[in-house]
């Protein structure tokens, strides 16, 4: 059996470098994704058996990893004692096709001891505006909120 390929190329202007995944349809509704970086992700687009997660998830994911590598980052510079560190995201999606996200809301949630308020909103603003591209890729199609609260670990 002869099998024929044919490639199509949309060209366009791009200044920054170019990165490349490639999914590979696996059978019934499941996929590999293979990132830029070599990394093997599998991925199921059928909702009741969820075997994986699906693309739409991964955007939350992506979303919460990347704010969250900032503000990390941020808070271990300006010398903050954050001993846990969890984001939560959450999303609100169109009823109608395509179901895309429409708003989502991130919430930090940092342990410590002494942590100052001002450094958490500092470095989550700074995510926010500068840092995080995902978050920029995502809007204004997607509105993005960001709430945190600190939890003081005690000393015992």
């Amino acid at each position: 059996m002869v099998s024929h390929r044919t490639a199509y190329v949309i060209l366009c202007s791009m200044s920054a470098p170019r990165v490349k995944a490639t999914v590979r349809f696996v059978s019934d509704d499941l996929f590999l994704g293979i990132t830029p970086s070599g990394h093997a992700l599998a991925l199921d687009t059928d909702s009741q058996r969820s075997t994986a997660p699906s693309p739409v998830e991964l955007l939350l994911i992506a979303l919460g990893t990347c704010t969250a590598t900032d503000v990390a980052g941020i808070l271990a510079k300006k010398r903050q004692h954050v001993t846990t560190y969890l984001v939560e995201v959450t999303g609100k999606r169109r009823d109608e096709h395509p179901r895309s996200f429409t708003s989502m809301q991130v919430h930090h949630i940092i342990t410590g001891k002494s942590i100052s308020p001002k450094a958490v909103a500092d470095a989550i603003e700074l995510s926010d505006t500068k840092y995080c591209s995902v978050a920029a890729t995502l809007r204004p199609a997607v509105e993005i909120q960001t709430s945190f609260e600190i939890i003081e670990e005690s000393n015992e």
